[in-house]
C-alpha cells in the first residue's frame, strides 16, 4: 500500500501507474486472445460472432468499471485522511452492494441474451454462436464484478502491484484455455467463452481473499460497520454517475455496432478485430486516467490540493509517452495487427481494420489529454463537468455515424469517432483550467467527495 499524499508527484504517478497499466496489458492481451484464436482456429464467422456480442458484454463491463472507480474515490479519500474505520465500513458495503447489483444483472442478461442480440440487427449465419458466447460470458460477470471492486479497493490504497499479479495469472491461464477449448478441443465460440468464464471466476475469488486480509492490517477503535446505507449513498455519489457514464458510452456503441452489422459479417470481423486493439489503447489510457484519479482523491483527502496540478502534469506526460506505440504500431503497421486475427483471404475484413485504425489512431494524443482531465475531476468529485464532456463524445459519435454512413459506407462510422474526441477534449480541458482557478487555487477550497 502507498501514500500518494507523499514524495514527487510526478515520481509518485510512475511508481503508482505503471504496475496498473502493466495490468491493463495483460488483461487486454486475454481480450485480443479471444478474437485471434476464435478468427484463427475458428474462422471468420467465429470472430465476428464474438464481435457482435462484444458491445453487450461491455454494457456490464462498464458497470462493473463505474462501480470501480466510484469506491475507489471514496477509499482512496478516506485512505488519504486515515479514517480507517469508515474506510473499511466503505468496502465491505461495496462488496455487499456489488455481489447483489452483479446477481440481479446475471439474472436478467441471461434471460434476454437473444433480445439483445436481436436488437443489434446481428446476421442470422453468426447469431447462434454470438448468443451462445454472450450467455456465457454473462453467466460469470459476478467474479468479472467482484474482481474490478476489488481491483478498485487495492488501488485506492495505494497498492496496483496485486492485482497485476492476478491479472498476470489470468490472462496466461485465459490464453492457455482459449488454445485448448479452441485449437484443441474444437469447441469454437463455447471454448473462448469458458476460458474467459474460468479465468475471471479465479482472479476474482483470489483477490477477494487476499483483499480481507490485507484489511486486517488496519487497526481501528471499535468494529467497523459491515454496511452503512449513508456510506453507500456517498458512495454511489460518484458510482452512479461514473455507471452511468460508462454504460451510455456502451449504449451509444451498441447503436454504432448494429450499423456496423448493416454490412455484414466481413465488415463486422475487421471491425470486431480493429476495435479489439483500439480498446486496448483506449483502456490503456483511461488507467492512467485512474491513476490520476486516486492521486487527486487522496491527496483532496489530506487537504494537499496543491499537489493535484503537479500531478495533472504528470499525468499529460505519462499519457503522451503512452500514445506514441499505440499511434505507430496501429498507423503505420496497422496491416499486420489486423491479420493477427484473421486467416488468409479476408480482404474486406482487412480492409475494414486497416481503414478503422488509420483514421482514429493519429487522434489519440487528443483522447489521452481528454481522459487525464477526466481523471482529476473524478477524483475530486466533478462529476457534473466529467460527465457532460463523455456524453457530449458520445453523442457527436453517435448520431455523426449514422449520419455520415449514408454517404461515406463503413468509413463514415470510423470518421465520427475523431469529431467527438475533439470536442469532448476542448470541454474536459476547459472544465479542468475553469475549476483549478476559480476553486482549488484558493486555499480554502473543499474536494467534490470530502
Amino acid at each position: 500500500m502507498k501514500d500518494l499524499t507523499e514524495g514527487s508527484p510526478g515520481k509518485v504517478l510512475w511508481k503508482f501507474s505503471i504496475p496498473m497499466f502493466i495490468s491493463v496489458i495483460f488483461q487486454q492481451l486475454y481480450n485480443i486472445a479471444d478474437s485471434v484464436i476464435a478468427g484463427k482456429f475458428a474462422g471468420e464467422d467465429a470472430l465476428a460472432a464474438v464481435g457482435a456480442s462484444y458491445p453487450i458484454t461491455m454494457i456490464f463491463m462498464a458497470i462493473a468499471v463505474g462501480s470501480n472507480i466510484g469506491c475507489s474515490v471514496i477509499i482512496s479519500n478516506l485512505f488519504g485522511a486515515k479514517k480507517y474505520k469508515e474506510m473499511k465500513t466503505a468496502v465491505s458495503t461495496t462488496l455487499i452492494a456489488a455481489f447483489s447489483l452483479s446477481a440481479v444483472l446475471t439474472i436478467l442478461g441471461l434471460a434476454g441474451t437473444k433480445a439483445l442480440m436481436t436488437m443489434i440487427r446481428t446476421p442470422e449465419n453468426i447469431f447462434d454462436a454470438g448468443a451462445l458466447y454472450l450467455g456465457i460470458y454473462i453467466g460469470g460477470f459476478v467474479f468479472l464484478f467482484l474482481y474490478n471492486v476489488a481491483t478498485g479497493i487495492f488501488s485506492a490504497l495505494g497498492d496496483s502491484k496485486t492485482p497485476l499479479y492476478f491479472l498476470m495469472a489470468s490472462s496466461v491461464g485465459n490464453i492457455l484455455l482459449d488454445y485448448i477449448f479452441v485449437a484443441q478441443f474444437d469447441w469454437g465460440v463455447a471454448g473462448v467463452a469458458w476460458a474467459t468464464f474460468i479465468a475471471q471466476g479465479a482472479a476474482g475469488l483470489l483477490a477477494l481473499i487476499t483483499m480481507a486480509r490485507r484489511l486486517g492490517g488496519f487497526e481501528t477503535e471499535g468494529r467497523a460497520k459491515l454496511f452503512s446505507w449513508s456510506m453507500l449513498r456517498r458512495i454511489s455519489l460518484i458510482a452512479v454517475p461514473s455507471i452511468f457514464q460508462q454504460s451510455f458510452i456502451s449504449i451509444g456503441n451498441i447503436f454504432i455496432q448494429g450499423l456496423v452489422n448493416s454490412f455484414g459479417s466481413s465488415v463486422i470481423a475487421g471491425y470486431s478485430a480493429a476495435i479489439k486493439l483500439n480498446t486496448f489503447a483506449i483502456t490503456s489510457f483511461t488507467t492512467l486516467g485512474n491513476g490520476i484519479s486516486n492521486f487527486t482523491a487522496q491527496n483532496m483527502g489530506a487537504g494537499k490540493k496543491e499537489r493535484v496540478r503537479e500531478g495533472f502534469r504528470a499525468g499529460i506526460r505519462m499519457a503522451m509517452i503512452t500514445v506514441i506505440p499505440f499511434f505507430t504500431a496501429f498507423f503505420l503497421a496497422g496491416e499486420s495487427m489486423i491479420r493477427l486475427f484473421m486467416k488468409e483471404g479476408s480482404s474486406v475484413a482487412l480492409q475494414t481494420g486497416i481503414v478503422f485504425l488509420r483514421i482514429i489512431s493519429p487522434f489519440y494524443f487528443v483522447v489521452a489529454a481528454k481522459l487525464m482531465a477526466d481523471g482529476v475531476l473524478r477524483g475530486s468529485g466533478l462529476m457534473k463537468h466529467f460527465m457532460t464532456a463523455t456524453f457530449v463524445d458520445l453523442v457527436l459519435r453517435v448520431v455523426l455515424a449514422f449520419l455520415l454512413a449514408g454517404r461515406l459506407g463503413s468509413m463514415g462510422i470510423w470518421v465520427s469517432w475523431p469529431i467527438g474526441w475533439i470536442v469532448a477534449t476542448v470541454l474536459s480541458m476547459a472544465f479542468y483550467i475553469k475549476e483549478f482557478s476559480s476553486k482549488w487555487k484558493r486555499s480554502g477550497a473543499d474536494g467534490g467527495c470530502m
